[in-house]
């Protein structure tokens, strides 16, 4: 009986350490990788959203957009130039993003952007949630989720002056 528990340490010793090598593995190509994919995937969705608002009618945030840039800008930018404009800043931090070119120039144009998305939280409450601030509606789902786009941002400025992600510490 002994030596059948015996066998099944045995056993359980090298299932852990495949899992320990597997394990190491999948988190040096996770460090090795990590941020190029984030940067990447950050930069998509900044293309995606920016080129949708080059159509009027296509980016459910249009009327937020435009309204925040009105209301901002005492109504001296019109609807349409505040789409174009906000649809230009979106695709040249997607681009930059995504080959990874001036990064400090389009992680300062993330930065202003996310300041601007944030706007209507204080602009317009009323369209932002169903109950302030514990319900928000899906344009305000839209603002909040911009939390994670700037933890994004944050985290690849970290990589700007050469700082990485490291395996093992």
């Amino acid at each position: 009986m002994w030596t059948e528990r015996f066998v099944d340490e045995r056993q359980m010793n090298g299932w852990r350490e495949r899992f320990e090598r597997i394990d190491l593995r999948l988190t040096r190509w996770m460090a090795r990788y990590g941020i190029v994919l984030l940067r990447i995937s950050l930069g998509l969705v900044f293309l995606w959203f920016g080129f949708l608002k080059f159509f009027p009618g296509l980016s459910p945030a249009e009327e937020l957009v435009t309204n925040t840039i009105s209301r901002l800008s005492f109504g001296l930018i019109p609807p349409a130039t505040a789409a174009f404009l906000v649809a230009m800043l979106e695709t040249l931090i997607g681009l930059g993003l995504i080959t990874g070119v001036w990064m400090r120039v389009t992680l300062l144009l993330l930065a202003f952007q996310m300041v601007g998305t944030a706007m209507p939280i204080f602009l317009f409450p009323d369209q932002v949630f169903q109950i302030v601030p514990f319900v928000p509606t899906l344009e305000g789902q839209y603002i909040i989720k911009n939390l994670v786009l700037i933890s994004a941002g944050l985290v690849i400025g970290a990589t700007v002056r050469g700082g990485r992600l490291v395996a093992e510490p």
